[in-house]
């Protein structure tokens, strides 16, 4: 039992971290920078979902103090369940450690707690096309105050990843391919989550990952090194984590798998240490991914044992291990070796679980080691934060292409519904295992419609085949995922339904086993027979209306040609299928915008919009650019652009204003952007850079002015010397509806 349980003072976090510090032995201090899963002591786990447990369940408490004794340990993952459940862990670790230290429950919600009760909100690729960072930190409070009131205190998220290879899986889970509009979305979705004080019982403590280039994996393969250089790395990568950091308040990061220039991550002295924890400042510790620190010895090859990979790891600035890649066992006895072997100074062991420390304290945690066990019930999965998940899904809905056949009209009397994900909606990776039903848009549309429109609903085609299968993706059975049901797999079928329909609406895209951790590709076409199916219902040369759920830019120019609308909705959560309809039905009007763009081939990758110029003009036998720009998106009206004011404020200050006005015949959001592009500088840079937006809403015949306020770091570069500066001379100042929409230029001239 414990004999010498901390007492509760009003001195500050820093000097209770010391204080205790001193009171701990070698191995206490070890055990503070370990992780165990939940689930493995559990006597219920769950039947729904691998990392959950039951709420009744108890622990295997005998293995507990065999294994971890009376040091503790610092994290519980993969314990899932309601808070009364985690009580009972915590209480055994309180009681049964010598210092009564609090473990930190760690969690999954990258966009939404995962288990089996969390509101499921749209994927982070979502919130980047809503270009709207005030609902994205209201998002985040939500996130936060569902995982809080389920006893988890921490979660290994956000993705702040830029996303440059849309061949690559996890682009679903970034906000896109924009370092400006990343990191606005990052400030504010820390910040949200956090809520400046994370003691509050609806705040967290939030992770950003992947530290930092991991959105550029050679041929757009997970993990895979990126090759970018230094000035690449500080100009397009590291301001996100900056500003989640230094504006969202980020505790702690997650390391990458990968290396950037040959500097593996997980043991990089720079990146780690120089540039993390001594220049922007963390405040918490830096965590290894899921197996991360194995990979230093059988992945990058730098080491021949696995102690010299935790060795190479901890000395140049990893402070906490990842789960999975040992035993809790094997990771405490091989950091005591260290130490006692002289290969690892105390100090670095001291400054690792000071870490730690400093963020249980921050927490709370030996002040009130224990969630409430009723509050649960009136905040998860509440209507409010229901409310904000349809509002997500509706701001994100994106209209790439309208021949004027959207909204469908009163006067459409039959609809063919078509497509695998047509009664089957598609919610997104790291999503919870939700107990309550999600709609599909076959069932929104026959809410919505009722018994005055003919609605005839057929898949044609399977996105993927198969029967329900775990799988392990880089070594993390929390991350299985299930095959799709049988569906009803037919084109000739579908193309006899549609043909006796006046309108065709085909939902089609990726589902959980073509978008995601560990399914990067090599072709980017709808996979399956599904641009078969399309090609197949345009030659009845009835009304077609495109509708892709999925988490990565597609090769669309087939199906770009062939249909008269096509309408991305990305992962739309729990709320998605309603506003796929509203957005078909005209309730609203689109107004997402694309937050990374869609090549016209695969051989066009990588093809950012703010890639280097100096590359010819054209393939020869293909257009050079995009299919969809980035910042791309159509509505249901019109919108003008005047009236552009460029004005100096003094130093770098500079306001810029434009008049926007609606003169179409719909009400509607518009998202304005401003680009930027350095005209005189003496090193290569994008031929434009976004560095302002705003989404306002216009009723039909309204105007605004919009404002965008320009500092120093809208202007800036690194130089030849490799120094932030900026340089003398002329900029372009453009704003307009995307990145390839620019409605309005003038230059400003720096001196």
């Amino acid at each position: 039992m414990n004999t010498d349980k901390i007492i509760p003072t009003e001195t500050g976090i820093e000097s209770r971290v010391q204080e205790l510090l001193s009171r701990m032995t070698l191995r206490e201090k070890a055990a503070q920078t370990c992780m165990c899963r939940g689930v493995e002591y559990a006597t219920k786990p769950s039947a729904q979902h691998g990392c959950s447990v039951d709420a009744d369940t108890d622990f295997d408490y005998n293995r507990l103090i065999e294994e971890f004794g009376d040091a503790g340990i610092g994290f519980v993952h993969d314990v899932y369940s309601m808070p009364a459940a985690l009580n009972k862990l915590q209480k055994h670790f309180v009681e049964h450690s010598r210092l009564g230290i609090p473990v930190i429950f760690t969690g999954e919600a990258l966009h939404g707690i995962a288990g089996l009760r969390g509101t499921v909100f749209p994927s982070p690729i979502n919130w980047g096309a809503t270009f709207d960072p005030p609902l994205i930190r209201q998002i985040g409070e939500g996130i936060a105050a569902e995982t809080r009131a389920l006893g988890i205190h921490e979660i290994l998220a956000p993705n702040l990843d830029v996303a440059r290879d849309p061949r690559w899986g996890r682009t679903e889970e970034t906000f896109g391919e924009d370092t400006y509009l990343s990191s606005r979305m990052a400030a504010a979705l820390v910040s949200g989550e956090q809520r400046g004080d994370v003691s509050r019982s609806d705040a967290v403590v939030t992770e950003p990952k992947h530290y930092c280039a991991h959105g550029l994996p050679e041929r757009g393969l997970n993990c895979s090194t990126a090759r970018a250089g230094k000035r690449e790395v500080e100009s397009c990568y590291l301001p996100v984590f900056e500003a989640a950091v230094r504006e969202g308040g980020a505790y702690n990061v997650m390391a990458s798998y990968n290396s950037i220039d040959g500097d593996p991550m997980m043991a990089s002295a720079h990146y780690l240490q120089t540039v993390l924890k001594d220049r922007i400042g963390l405040k918490g510790y830096v965590r290894a991914d899921w197996n991360g620190v194995k990979r230093i010895r059988y992945d990058h090859r730098l080491v021949s044992t696995d102690k010299a990979a935790i060795e190479m790891a901890v000395l140049n600035g990893l402070d906490v291990d990842g789960c999975c890649d040992y035993t809790p066992t094997f990771w405490i006895d091989t950091l005591l070796e260290l130490v006692e072997e002289g290969r690892l100074p105390v100090e670095r062991l001291d400054d690792m679980c000071a870490r730690v420390l400093r963020v249980k304290f921050a927490l709370g945690l030996f002040d009130n080691p224990y969630t409430d066990e009723e509050a649960h019930h009136r905040i998860v999965h509440c209507e409010a934060h229901q409310a904000l998940s349809y509002r997500a899904a509706k701001e994100s809905v994106t209209l790439l292409k309208n021949d004027g056949i959207l909204p469908l009209g009163d006067d459409v009397t039959s609809i063919a519904l078509i497509g695998p994900s047509s009664n089957n909606q598609q919610i997104g990776g790291y999503s919870s295992n939700p107990q309550f039903p999600i709609p599909s848009v076959y069932k929104e549309l026959q809410k919505a419609l009722g018994e005055r429109v003919t609605i005839r609903q057929y898949d044609g085609c399977a996105i993927t085949e198969g029967e329900k299968q775990a799988e392990i993706v880089e070594g993390q059975p929390h991350l299985y995922s299930e095959g799709v049901d049988p569906i009803d797999a037919s084109i000739s079928e579908a193309v006899r339904i549609a043909s006796e329909c006046a309108v065709i609406v085909a939902v089609c895209g990726d589902n959980h086993r073509t978008s995601g951790e560990g399914h990067d590709r090599c072709t980017l076409t709808m996979y399956g027979r599904q641009r078969e199916l399309i090609q197949r219902l345009a030659e009845l040369n009835k009304p077609l209306v495109l509708v892709l759920e999925g988490g990565r830019p597609l090769d669309l120019s087939c199906e770009d040609a062939v249909c008269n609308a096509v309408m991305m909705t990305w992962f739309g959560g729990e709320k998605g299928a309603r506003a796929i309809v509203d957005a078909l039905l005209g309730v609203f009007s689109p107004a997402g915008r694309l937050p990374i763009s869609f090549p016209r081939s695969i051989g066009q990758i990588p093809c950012y919009y703010s890639m280097l110029p100096g590359a010819n003009n054209g393939y020869m036998d293909g257009d050079h650019s995009p299919l969809y720009a980035f910042g791309h998106g159509l509505s249901y009206t019109t919108f003008a652009y005047s009236d552009l004011q460029i004005e100096k404020l003094g130093g770098y200050d500079v306001v810029v204003r434009c008049r926007v006005e609606n003169v179409g015949a719909a009400d509607s959001d518009e998202v304005v952007q401003l680009y930027v592009e350095d005209v005189d500088s003496t090193v290569v840079t994008p031929v434009m850079l976004l560095k302002g937006f705003a989404r306002i809403h216009l009723r039909a015949g309204e105007s605004k002015t919009v404002t965008f306020a320009l500092q120093d770091h809208s202007f800036r570069l690194m130089n030849r010397n490799y120094e932030w500066v900026v340089e003398p001379g002329n900029f372009r100042i453009m704003v307009g509806a995307g990145s390839q929409d620019i409605r309005l230029e003038g230059i400003l001239t720096l001196e």
